[in-house]
């Protein structure tokens, strides 16, 4: 492996690098008072209370978030181990109540389904090497396969065979619980109706009557309990996680032939991918013909939220697997279809049920005009207007490096009627929503974002904490989603900031690392203690990052990847350094002046050693061909240098 040495003397130590260590610090510190106070020594959850019959068991594998990717970035050596015990206690835990079968989730949609998935998918990138998980990989991927036992897929038409599905294969219907779906449901208000054509139920208040809750429950049962549904495409993720260990031609071939069934669906209506396939295999057969209606689908709960995230993940998982950025087009062509329908409007005008969501991101410019693009469609056409979610065009530009891609989120930029540049102190569900600072800072026009987003982490922490100190009663009856609002590991900082990578996509995507990292002395993947890193241009062909040892005596080794999987390969590093006779005389006053020297190392590989002698910095400008090696899980065992 290339090596090369920081001779760069560090002096006064970058603002962005005292916060990104203490932003470790913090957290190694708050994960362990999140587990003292919510966990039993086994693992589990301190949790006894009643659970609705299929909903639940991704809120308790959501407890967790974030740890096996705070454990990839570099934390604590011990979260790897603890994560995995937490995984495998709470799958124990769901088995129990009847959730699981063989590990997997029994049955359910893939919106919460992909929810739980992020913990395991990070296990397995954290630890490629442990034959367990790599052997769970393997059992749940297999699930939906045309010859899984489990029936979950027809592949004569290309579909699974129900919105709810898993290790039990199909599931068909919907909860229990919403046998009847009445006005009492005040949770889902709103969201509106499941379905807008159940005969005497025109709106929400009609659901007060016992016959028309019960007929809507019925019509959910049977309608939005059977066949395809376009959510499912997130199930793709647990065959690229499968084939990332040996490139198994039969994931590969399953979830591309999967996609490319939703991408003829998608051609066939006009470019706008239906949410809903029947029994029998056609788009409509349970909506009247309709292309939308379907469970997680444009009309209920949450249109181009949950299709975007999920059409996503697929087409990522599908360049993934075929190397091919072409296999974006069927994500593109969604957004770009329904950006040409935005509108310009202030939030606070807008029909969206989530204005909470965006008063916490927009602040007051929710009272300023903005682009809007709609989120659902229904009866009576477009509706739910809201601004663009940046993370689906971030995801296609950092999956493609196309200038294309780049465009369509400066496009975004240009029609928005907010600043970009504002970071604002927040933490969302899926622990992310700051990627418009981010951006503006990677085209040079936010130039104080990592120290703000850093502090924004490190407050967010910090709040985390103070809602665990004070959460002094009881635990084991609480709301099945009080765990994952008291989870103090928060990543989206550390990713962007350290790897050049947005916030995974929430709902089961996996995490391919614009640039990650691994302790040379270790092994472990991460930057090593004492280490700081700062990504600030990602282009087709570079990636320019800085390196800080703050470390006052111990020297640092640290190998820097490129490529989502190793994809990526190095061609050549141009690096900075120093002629300088630092640290001078004892009797002087000040350090000697240094020459700035740059250098060039050829590299020809995904990965280079750096050394950082305590007290230094060192620039490196990665010069890159983009997908030269197939992705695949990598071990984190460290060759010898050269």
């Amino acid at each position: 492996m290339t090596r090369i040495v920081a001779t760069e003397p560090l002096g006064v130590a970058p603002t962005w690098a005292v916060l990104q260590r203490a932003l470790f610090d913090a957290l190694d510190e708050a994960w362990r008072v999140y587990e003292a106070r919510y966990c039993e020594p086994d693992g589990s959850l301190r949790y006894t209370g009643s659970m609705q019959p299929r909903d639940g068991a991704d809120d308790f594998y959501e407890a967790f978030t974030g740890w096996g990717v705070l454990y990839q970035l570099g934390g604590s050596a011990e979260l790897l181990a603890v994560t995995k015990r937490h995984w495998e206690a709470v799958t124990e835990q769901m088995d129990r109540r009847g959730y699981i079968a063989d590990e997997f989730e029994l049955g359910y949609d893939w919106f919460h389904i992909g929810e739980q998935l992020t913990v395991f998918l990070s296990l397995c990138a954290g630890d490629p090497a442990d034959e367990s998980f790599h052997a769970r990989a393997v059992r749940f991927a297999e699930l939906y396969l045309p010859d899984s036992p489990t029936g979950n897929y027809d592949q004569a038409n290309r579909m699974i065979r129900a919105p709810h599905n898993g290790g039990g294969g199909p599931r068909h219907g919907v909860c229990e619980n919403w046998r009847s779906y009445g006005a009492e449901l005040t949770n889902m208000q709103p969201y509106g109706l499941p379905l807008e054509d159940v005969p005497g139920v025109d709106s929400w208040e009609d659901l007060a009557d016992p016959a028309n809750a019960d007929a809507m429950g019925k019509a959910m049962w049977d309608r939005l309990g059977q066949g395809d549904v376009a959510v499912n495409l997130a199930a793709t993720s647990l065959a690229a996680n499968a084939w990332l260990y040996g490139h198994d031609e039969r994931f590969r071939a399953w979830a591309l032939e999967y996609l490319d069934a939703w991408v003829a669906r998608a051609a066939a209506n006009g470019g706008i991918v239906p949410d809903n396939v029947g029994p029998a295999g056609e788009v409509g057969e349970l909506h009247g013909g309709r292309w939308y209606g379907g469970n997680y689908g444009w009309t209920w709960p949450h249109g181009l939220h949950t299709i975007g995230m999920a059409v996503g993940i697929a087409v990522l998982n599908a360049a993934l697997l075929s190397g091919d950025p072409g296999r974006l087009d069927f994500a593109r062509s969604l957004l770009d279809q329904v950006y040409h329908l935005g509108v310009d409007r202030p939030v606070d005008d807008s029909d969206t049920p989530l204005r909470d969501r965006w008063a916490a991101e927009l602040g007051e410019e929710t009272a300023t005009p903005t682009f809007l693009v709609p989120n659902r469609y229904g009866l009576g056409g477009w509706f739910d207007f809201q601004p663009p979610q940046v993370t689906f065009p971030v995801w296609l530009w950092q999956t493609s490096l196309s200038d294309a891609d780049w465009k369509r989120i400066t496009d975004l930029r240009e029609r928005g009627g907010y600043d970009w540049r504002t970071v604002r102190d927040f933490r969302n569900k899926e622990d992310a929503g700051h990627e418009a600072p981010w951006i503006a800072y990677l085209q040079g026009d936010n130039p104080d974002y990592p120290e703000q987003i850093l502090g924004v982490a490190l407050s967010q922490v910090r709040r985390r904490l103070a809602l665990i100190a004070r959460d002094t009663g009881e635990v084991k009856d609480r709301d099945i989603h009080h765990w994952q609002r008291h989870n103090p590991v928060t990543t989206e900082a550390l990713l962007q900031l350290t790897t050049g990578t947005p916030q995974v996509l929430f709902n089961g995507g996996l995490l391919p690392f614009r640039v990650s990292y691994a302790d040379a002395e270790t092994g472990r993947p991460g930057l090593p203690l004492d280490v700081a890193s700062l990504v600030d241009t990602v282009e087709a062909g570079r990636t320019c990052l800085e390196l800080v040892n703050l470390a006052g005596t111990g020297t640092r080794r640290v190998v820097v990847r490129a490529g989502g999987f190793g994809a990526d390969r190095i061609d050549e590093v141009h690096y900075s350094g120093a002629e300088t006779e630092y640290p001078g005389a004892p009797t002087a006053y000040t350090a000697p002046a240094s020459r700035p020297v740059s250098r060039i190392a050829a590299v020809g590989a995904s990965e280079v050693a750096v050394e950082l002698p305590p007290g230094t910095r060192i620039r490196l400008d990665l010069r890159v061909t983009v997908r030269a090696n197939p992705a695949r899980h990598r071990t984190t065992t460290i060759e010898g240098t050269s």
